[in-house]
């Protein structure tokens, strides 16, 4: 009899807790189980009416916007001077620095040449280079590349 009561005991000393964390993270970062409508698709809510609609999926950044966005940054700290170190110190593969490289040069002739917006230049070589860089789906060449 003491056995069945030291277990229940024991659990109920982390039950609360555990409930505790579990709503604080399913509520706070939608961390809940793949049952709970929260595992990244539609789910149902009720609307005025009572009927269900769905809500959409949070958005994922792709793959070239997000090469797009990081080689666009760099571009411009590279640019201004504000840059130091490699490729890899930026979080950049050796392709998407390849991109960069050919993204400055273009901006340090169009800044010579008295460009005036040399950030939508920027904005959109970098874009040019990072679709046509993900056009088949990615690198092949391992990570780095």
């Amino acid at each position: 009899m003491r056995r069945g009561g030291t277990s229940r005991a024991w659990a109920g000393a982390f039950a609360a807790p555990f409930a505790a964390a579990l709503l604080v993270c399913s509520t706070l970062t939608g961390c809940a189980g793949p049952d709970s409508g929260h595992a990244g698709r539609a789910t149902a809510s009720a609307g005025a009416d009572g009927a269900g609609t769905a809500s959409p999926s949070p958005r994922t950044t792709s793959d070239e916007e997000l090469c797009a966005s990081i080689v666009g940054h760099w571009s411009r700290e590279v640019l201004d001077d504000r840059a130091y170190g490699d490729y890899q110190s930026m979080g950049l593969s050796g392709g998407q620095y390849d991109i960069l490289r050919e993204v400055v040069d273009s901006a340090r002739a169009a800044k010579r040449q008295g460009a005036d917006d040399v950030g939508e230049l920027i904005d959109r070589q970098a874009r040019e280079g990072c679709a046509e860089r993900y056009r088949a789906g990615g690198p092949g060449e391992g990570p780095w590349r």
